[in-house]
């Protein structure tokens, strides 16, 4: 007759394929974008301006990546009618990530292919992304729109243009239970501290002339110039941090960033201007 086997040594057998499966190391996350023109990636490398999404990667720990789908002009809406939608949803995976800004487009009701008014439409499409990313368990990050460079009179204070599309956002954030990144409050406040001179820096201000790509010069104060667009970034990168997502796991710390308020609650050169 065989020896019998001490109790514990029974146990340690039983309980080691649980152990090697918890060993088992998580895959590494893909970042989906979902968004407008100022996430977006910008192909022409030899103009100025860049998206927040385009600059996301520099924080990013591979083997996790972003896939940025972020589209020049578009809205909730037309990301849908566009089927851009259905086919970021197509490559989402379990664990995946997937963070969400509009607003900027939304706004434009006038225009049918984009418009969607904040309590109506917008807001029902920010509840399907919700549902169908976790449809796919998958994990929807909401962020608010980015702040527009529109000071007052006395060019101490940021005008808001976004209306009621940020509360909107932060509505649904609470009541769904969702990951909020306060972009609007944290690039209100950097706007306002690089004050009406130096934040043309985080846009995209040029003479005519200035720049060899932009002969004619420019004057955006909605879209970002490299500099802007990494900045925005970094507030990105810090605030998944101060969540205290599992998504923190791939994001390097980046400089010392605010928190939104939110949190802490619970002679100009002459160009032509553009808006989005």
């Amino acid at each position: 007759m065989l020896p019998r086997l001490p109790a514990l040594v029974i146990a340690l057998i039983a309980f080691a394929p649980l152990a090697v499966r918890s060993a088992t190391p998580v895959p590494a996350p893909t970042i989906f974008i979902a968004g407008d023109s100022t996430a977006a990636n910008k192909p022409k490398l030899d103009l100025p301006e860049r998206g927040w999404g385009q600059l996301l990667p520099e924080f990013v720990i591979p083997p996790a990546k972003v896939d940025n789908r972020a589209m020049h002009g578009r809205s909730t809406k037309s990301f849908i009618d566009e089927k851009r939608w259905e086919k970021l949803l197509s490559s989402v995976h379990p664990g995946d990530w997937v963070i969400i800004q509009f607003g900027h487009n939304d706004e434009k009701i006038d225009k049918a292919a984009v418009g969607a008014p904040a309590r109506g439409a917008y807001r029902d499409n920010l509840l399907r992304f919700i549902l169908e990313v976790r449809e796919k368990n998958a994990n929807p990050i909401l962020a608010t729109s980015v702040a527009r460079r529109k000071w007052d009179e006395a060019g101490v204070k940021l005008v808001d243009t976004h209306g009621d599309y940020p509360v909107v956002v932060r509505e649904i954030a609470a009541a769904e239970k969702v990951p909020l990144l306060e972009l609007n409050q944290l690039t209100t406040r950097m706007e306002e501290e690089a004050g009406v001179e130096d934040s043309k820096k985080l846009h995209l201000w040029f003479a005519p002339g200035e720049h060899p790509g932009l002969p004619k010069g420019l004057q955006d104060d909605t879209h970002f110039s490299e500099f802007g667009a990494r900045r925005v970034a970094a507030l990105a990168a810090a605030e998944i941090r101060r969540l205290k997502l599992p998504l923190a796991a791939w994001i390097t710390a980046p400089d010392a960033a605010p928190e939104p308020a939110s949190a802490k609650n619970t002679a100009p050169a002459r160009g032509p201007k553009r808006r989005g």
